[in-house]
């Protein structure tokens, strides 16, 4: 599961509407090494003139398959996000380059309480996180506060109450409006005292979302004693 520097062409075999602004994409790419949870892929798409655009998205799965898969927010100003949301279609093909990164990412073999945070379509690398959690039956304690606007910006919802359990603790914060009769939520500002793991415990934590929400809350974590070197962030420029 070592990245490699080529590219290699995916072909599009699903993809499904997440919300109204994204969607997962399954590529099945012959090649592909296969990747741990929290590893990305740059994407690259090719215009008629030759004109190339470039942008890295995190892999909502892990594993030895030769597919995977990706989770888009389309960005109103974006060269390629809308193209992947709005227009790929199955059968469609586009070229992929990985898996990358080997600093955000988890391991089933590691035993620690993790935490995951994440804002927005930062639930994207942390999705594997928990679908390698449990597909590998690993005994980790995880717990996940995810954060967004209301109920209608949830990446894989239906996914995350399904793997919800007494090793997947999981937390959803609305900061704008809520669902009537939530059972893992809850509407207000993000905090992490009554629903993260306490520096305590000395969990692995990752956060992954907007830039300023990433800055926000790993300064929280070290306020609260959290280890720093055992915080570990991934950012992106859109909100």
């Amino acid at each position: 599961m070592v990245g490699v520097g080529s590219w290699k062409v995916g072909t599009v075999t699903a993809t499904s509407t997440q919300t109204a602004s994204a969607r997962s994409i399954t590529f099945d790419v012959p090649g592909w090494p296969g990747n741990l949870a929290g590893q990305h892929v740059d994407v690259r798409l090719t215009a008629p003139d030759g004109y190339a655009a470039v942008r890295s998205y995190s892999i909502a799965s892990a594993g030895e398959d030769a597919r995977i898969e990706l989770a888009v927010d389309r960005l109103p100003d974006g060269e390629v996000s809308p193209y992947l949301v709005d227009v790929l279609e199955v059968g469609d093909q586009v070229e992929l380059r990985g898996p990358l990164g080997g600093w955000f990412v988890w391991r089933p073999e590691q035993t620690e309480p993790v935490q995951l945070i994440g804002g927005g379509s930062g639930i994207v690398p942390l999705m594997a996180m928990m679908r390698a959690h449990a597909d590998s039956g690993s005994p980790a304690l995880f717990r996940l506060l995810y954060s967004v606007r209301s109920p209608d910006d949830l990446i894989y919802a239906e996914e995350i109450a399904r793997l919800a359990s007494p090793t997947l603790e999981v937390t959803i914060v609305y900061t704008r409006s809520g669902p009537e009769g939530a059972t893992i939520g809850r509407v207000g500002r993000v905090t992490l005292e009554s629903v993260a793991f306490g520096a305590s415990v000395d969990p692995l934590v990752f956060v992954c979302g907007p830039t300023g929400f990433v800055e926000a809350v790993a300064s929280w974590l070290i306020e609260l004693g959290h280890d720093p070197a055992r915080v570990k962030t991934e950012r992106f420029g859109g909100t």
